[in-house]
């Protein structure tokens, strides 16, 4: 990408003056001449949704375990996202997610915008599915209301049809409900708050040959027809498929509208089909990329025969395979680069939208007023037992309190300034990054001095799992530069300096790995013994993310 680009982007951001001291970003879909790369996304925005209302577009994504959940973006071109806000500020039922709950939490939503107001309704597979609303996308959102309680149900996606009625199509998760391959459908009252039937089997893919995991449906009617956009096939290696019939109730007949074909994008399903005020035709859907995430790419959409034909279909049989490069919606002006943010420099009265918790958060578990102009982490004790209530062992794998947010792009650096870390030697505060494997480079005090070390937890989703010193150094008081540069293989080299110019490597390569559902995460983490009783904490001075450094 053009440094000029790219400057424009990092001094242009969500429309308004961004720090000249921010680095441009590590990932730009516009390439700049009126064409676009995918992923448009290249960030872990798995499962989304996607609507238009007048010349804006709004995505919702799924969150799992993380605090606040429910992200929503927006763009006017499909291409350039902001991240505007979560829809969800602390996950329900609040104690219950007090703790990591890996897997757990906001699965796949659904965004609608009706009567004058946003929708959005979410599953909990442990808990059931809930309904929010707001007038705005940014918020406020009511609290969420429990619209069918039970273990299994997901994926819901409302649909107003033309006499006013409102339905509620749903997937199953068989670990939780015993079923799935199905999607039911449930009319629900007038307020969107409880279904007036038992709900009925409208698909049920069991009874198509090869089929397996059909969920995520998204309820569309066209010229007569009725639409179920559903994935199957699993979410590596499945596919896109749509489902059409007359009549809501059925019966359906189906085609596999896009899969990977010959390209290297796996598993291209789940998501949106969005259209233009010009009439174009795009669908948004997710790849996963293992602990990069599931990313989002955008495909070319059209209509042949009543059927949809997304991205390109060399063959012409119907079914097509993703575009890597294509030209982008024609919606006028479009709208100026935009990525999500990423880089932080800590200067604002709250945390960024960028970053998540790894449970609910309490209000003292950071500061930006303590010292303005840096981010303060209390050092929080890891839980004392696990979730299953076995006693926990050395391991940060379900501390709540890491800071995190999602792998930018296929390749990247981050660089965090550690200025001061307050407290005995039991405190402990550095750079991260998180999955089912962890790495943390920090420093902890020791003497008259400060020993940095990087510890790695590995397997940290088995039992019994401890984190180990992998390297370590010791250092004079001061503040430290911590860095990790990510590659296109996941390899995480941690490296420190002195003076933000001469880094030194620390350790071997890190290989980065997913969590449950979700890609890896960078972030910081400050932490201490649970027997300490005396108050710590660290303070940050900036968090930045841009391209790989050597």
């Amino acid at each position: 990408m053009r440094a000029p680009l790219l400057f424009l982007l990092a001094t242009t951001l969500l429309g308004q003056a961004v720090p000249e001291s921010l680095p441009p970003p590590a990932w730009v879909p516009d390439l700049g001449n009126g064409s676009y790369r995918n992923p448009v996304l290249n960030a872990d925005y798995s499962d989304p949704d996607a609507i238009r209302v007048g010349d804006d577009y709004y995505l919702v994504a799924s969150s799992f375990l993380a605090a606040p959940a429910l992200p929503l973006l927006h763009s006017r071109d499909l291409v350039n996202w902001t991240l505007i806000g979560h829809a969800l500020p602390a996950q329900v039922p609040h104690e219950h997610f007090s703790r990591a709950r890996h897997g757990q939490g906001v699965w796949a939503p659904a965004l609608r915008h009706h009567d004058g107001k946003f929708w959005i309704y979410y599953p909990d597979p442990d808990f059931g599915l809930y309904v929010i609303t707001a007038p705005k996308p940014e918020g406020p959102w009511s609290a969420p209301v429990m619209v069918k309680e039970g273990k299994g149900l997901i994926d819901p996606c409302p649909f107003w049809d033309d006499d006013g009625r409102l339905y509620l199509i749903h997937g199953w998760a068989k670990s939780r409900a015993g079923i799935g391959n199905q999607l039911t459908l449930h009319e629900l009252s007038a307020d969107g708050t409880r279904p007036l039937d038992g709900g009925a089997v409208i698909i049920d893919a069991n009874q198509l040959p090869g089929w397996r995991t059909l969920e995520g449906p998204k309820l569309y009617k066209r010229n007569g027809y009725y639409y179920v956009f559903a994935p199957a096939g699993g979410v590596k290696q499945g596919y896109q498929a749509v489902f059409r019939s007359r009549s809501l109730q059925g019966p359906y007949e189906n085609r596999i509208v896009l899969d990977q074909g010959g390209t290297p994008i796996n598993g291209p399903h789940q998501g949106a089909w969005v259209d233009t005020p010009g009439g174009e035709d795009w669908f948004l859907h997710f790849q996963d990329r293992d602990a990069f995430g599931r990313v989002v790419h955008l495909q070319p959409m059209a209509w042949r025969d009543g059927w949809p034909v997304m991205g390109s279909d060399p063959d012409g049989d119907g079914k097509g395979e993703p575009v890597l490069t294509h030209r982008k919606p024609a919606v006028g002006q479009g709208s100026p680069l935009a990525v999500p943010a990423t880089s932080d420099a800590f200067s604002a009265p709250r945390l960024g939208l960028q970053w998540q918790w790894n449970a609910n958060p309490r209000p003292d578990w950071h500061s930006l007023s303590a010292r303005p102009g840096f981010l303060r982490l209390r050092c929080i004790a890891a839980p004392a037992t696990r979730n299953d209530g076995s006693p926990a062992t050395d391991s940060l794998y379900d501390a709540p309190h890491f800071l995190l947010q999602k792998f930018p792009a296929p390749a990247f650096t981050v660089i965090t300034a550690l200025d001061t870390l307050f407290g005995p030697p039991e405190s402990f505060a550095g750079l991260a990054v998180f999955g089912f494997d962890y790495a943390v480079l920090g420093v902890r005090h020791e003497g008259d001095g400060q020993r940095l070390s990087l510890l790695v937890g590995t397997k940290a989703d088995a039992p019994g799992a401890r984190h180990s010193t992998e390297a370590s150094v010791r250092l004079p008081k001061g503040p430290v530069f911590l860095r990790v540069t990510v590659n296109e293989q996941g390899f995480c080299q941690f490296s420190w300096s002195s003076d933000n110019r001469a880094f030194t490597p620390i350790g071997k390569p890190f290989l980065a790995r997913e969590d449950r559902w979700i890609g890896a995460k960078v972030g910081l983490i400050a932490t201490t013994s649970p027997k300490l009783s005396r108050q710590s904490h660290a303070d940050f001075d900036w968090f930045h993310v841009t391209t790989p450094q050597p």
